[in-house]
């Protein structure tokens, strides 16, 4: 198989993972293969816009038979780069930080937080699930010897920047930043702000002024506007 990139709107790139997840679901209950309304009832995702996720990476399925399960598992473990394990690192370990290291991602994907810092002398050297917490003075040279390019930011806000202004020169490639700071960076890293308290107070007014119809009119719009580039295994 060759690799081809591919542009695919950013709502059907979101929404990548939790096909791979259902499918991993199907695959280890030796189901061989499922059709898109199957697959909408489990994800609740309309079958129309699954076939229209599907079919811009090709022929991924037969009409009349579905789709392959095994054959899914491997497209999408592929395209989610989930041969590899791709290392995070955690850097503020407040009452946040402490619960993703807790959880740490490991389970159905090859997703890891290896290494936590944070600048409190009581929590330094502190095992937290399976990793030990280091000084953020050794934030640099741990990112370089691990190979580490991808940052979960849990500090305080007025932290923010400046520990990103550091992550920036470290050569990071993505942060996922939970603070409320809105964090500057270059073109050639990407952030996904992740600001919990406005989530839940988008969501109340989402609930009491629009109804679940007016929600799939906008993501209809969205993936008609908004791209962004995958790759995409072909044969």
């Amino acid at each position: 198989m060759g690799y081809d990139q591919l542009k695919i709107p950013k709502a059907t790139a979101r929404r990548l993972p939790l096909y791979y997840r259902y499918i991993q679901n199907l695959y280890n209950s030796g189901k061989q293969r499922v059709s898109s309304a199957e697959l909408s009832e489990a994800v609740k995702v309309d079958s129309a816009t699954i076939r229209r996720d599907f079919s811009y990476f090709g022929a991924l399925g037969k009409k009349g038979y579905g789709y392959n399960v095994q054959y899914l598992l491997n497209f999408f473990r592929k395209a989610l780069n989930q041969d590899e394990l791709t290392k995070v690192a955690l850097v503020g370990v407040g009452n946040l930080g402490t619960a993703l290291l807790n959880y740490n991602f490991t389970k159905g994907n090859n997703t890891k937080i290896v290494a936590a810092f944070d600048t409190n002398e009581e929590k330094i050297g502190k095992k937290i699930g399976e990793v030990v917490v280091r000084s953020v003075d050794d934030l640099e040279e741990v990112l370089e010897e691990e190979g580490i390019e991808v940052v979960i930011l849990t500090v305080p806000a007025h932290a923010a920047q400046v520990v990103t202004d550091r992550l920036v020169k470290a050569n990071v490639k993505g942060i996922l930043n939970f603070t409320p700071t809105r964090i500057s960076v270059p073109p050639t890293v990407r952030v996904h702000h992740i600001d919990l308290a406005v989530e839940l107070q988008s969501f109340v007014y989402f609930i009491n002024n629009f109804s679940p119809e007016e929600d799939l009119t906008d993501e209809d719009e969205e993936e008609s506007t908004q791209d962004v580039l995958v790759t995409n295994s072909s044969e």
